[in-house]
């Protein structure tokens, strides 16, 4: 697959990593030479230094033959033009955009603009995706990690390993004899640093940080087996009324359980516009950081705290503020990745990568086959994905222990006839199956593979 990636930051740096990695034909353009040339020296890619909406330097890209285009400049408008260039000039099949404004996304989600108008086949909002991740932090406070796959049937947790874990080194093929019934699947264990894939003699060890997929409705149960408490969470504090904390708010209000919601902003205008936009929210303007202004928002009161600014160390010094003053959990959202190493030194609970989110929802649109949903683990470490069995995969048909699964990848869960059940080496995988799996980078080529003979691209 022939990719021309615009836009050589974080976001797209981490796109090129992934599919460089995996033998794609790729080019990297943006007008910043020094990011043209970082992708250069650390990737396996080709760079273009210029704008990328300019048909001359797409040209020089090589737009005439590429199979897609992934536009994720840090302006709108330059990725909306570029994916009508890539359109009208170029015929490029696939054209992705990432963008921010609300207004373009209102638009665009309300059908004002229709594909032969704006010729975007996917929409990515940072946005959107930072506050969806949000939502699932707040959603299991005991994990430091959590996303829903198969429409919300099953669930990826995050979970770290302490002294009160009932399951502590105890091999993982023994949780199958001592809780038979319980749908939950160990697929990842980070230990010391290092990410794998645990086989079934591999113990659990104080300290590990494991990632389990478990049905919807054995969660509760999940959570119990290994040691950690379900809070409902009541009332939460939110520093930080931009984009991110608006949506969460209005999201929490929505909610039937009517969790309480209180915003602290900064900037006066923004605290007033979030006011005016919230019908059941506290909106207090000032510092976060503020003990009295803290106390005022009754942070000892709180279930958690979640701290959005566009400044890393303001959310990581609120978050540690708020713990201080008795908030039990706390999310900072952090966008500088060498920030997240002081995470655990700090006492922080959860912490969200916007990059993160955005490269695994495009990942979703990129990935051969019938791939419905990705999730980029750690830094680009692994992935879990999900994905419909074809009739041409060399899977389909093939009983789990019969498969040729690379050692790094590990099925947590099936969708087959409408039921999710948990696998084993004796599982039928069937053609028209879902199944959801985690995989180390390196083994995601071959996954793709077994998952799919012919490649399609739409």
């Amino acid at each position: 697959m022939k990719v021309i990636i615009c836009g050589a930051g974080q976001v797209g740096w981490q796109i090129a990593r992934h599919l460089s990695g995996e033998s794609n034909d790729v080019t990297v353009v943006d007008n910043n030479p020094d990011l043209v040339r970082r992708a250069t020296d650390t990737l396996d890619v080709q760079g273009i230094s210029g704008f990328a909406s300019y048909p001359d330097v797409l040209d020089r890209a090589g737009a005439r033959d590429a199979d897609m285009i992934i536009a994720a400049t840090y302006s709108d408008e330059v990725n909306m033009v570029t994916c009508q260039v890539a359109h009208s000039v170029f015929d490029i099949p696939r054209k992705i955009a990432r963008l921010r404004s609300r207004s373009y996304l209102t638009a665009i989600y309300s059908d004002l603009y229709r594909r032969d108008h704006l010729p975007i086949d996917v929409v990515i909002s940072p946005e959107r995706e930072v506050a969806a991740a949000a939502q699932r932090r707040l959603a299991a406070p005991a994990t430091f990690d959590s996303v829903t796959f198969l429409d919300g049937k099953v669930q990826l947790l995050g979970l770290t390993i302490d002294e009160n874990c009932p399951v502590v080194n105890t091999p993982l093929r023994q949780l199958t004899d001592l809780f038979s019934t319980l749908r939950a699947v160990v697929v990842g264990v980070r230990r010391d640093g290092t990410l794998f894939a645990p086989e079934a003699g591999d113990q659990l060890f104080v300290g590990d940080a494991c990632y389990v997929i478990a049905h919807a409705d054995d969660i509760r149960r999940t959570m119990e087996v290994f040691g950690k408490t379900v809070r409902k969470q009541e009332r939460v504090v939110i520093i930080g009324g931009g984009n991110v904390g608006l949506m969460v708010a209005r999201e929490l209000e929505s909610r039937a359980d009517r969790v309480r919601v209180k915003v602290i902003e900064r900037n006066r205008k923004v605290a007033e516009h979030a006011a005016e936009a919230l019908e059941r929210t506290i909106v207090l303007h000032g510092d976060g950081l503020n003990t009295e202004l803290l106390a005022e928002a009754n942070i000892e009161r709180a279930d958690a705290v979640l701290c959005v600014t566009d400044d890393d160390k303001v959310n990581m010094l609120a978050a540690v503020r708020a713990k201080a003053e008795g908030c039990p959990y706390a999310i900072a959202l952090i966008n500088d990745p060498t920030l997240v190493p002081l995470i655990d030194s700090l006492g922080i609970d959860a912490y969200i990568n916007p990059r993160a989110t955005t490269v695994s929802s495009i990942l979703r649109h990129i990935r051969h086959g019938r791939v419905r949903a990705v999730y980029s683990i750690g830094d680009a470490e692994a992935e879990v994905i999900e994905a419909e069995v074809l009739s041409t995969s060399p899977i389909a048909g093939q009983r789990i222990r019969d498969t040729d699964f690379p050692e790094g990848v590990l099925v947590g869960a099936i969708l087959q006839n409408g039921k999710v059940i948990k696998p084993t080496g004796s599982t039928l995988i069937e053609e028209g199956d879902t199944i959801v799996l985690f995989a180390m980078s390196k083994d995601v080529q071959e996954v793709e593979r077994l998952l799919q003979v012919s490649i399609d691209f739409f």
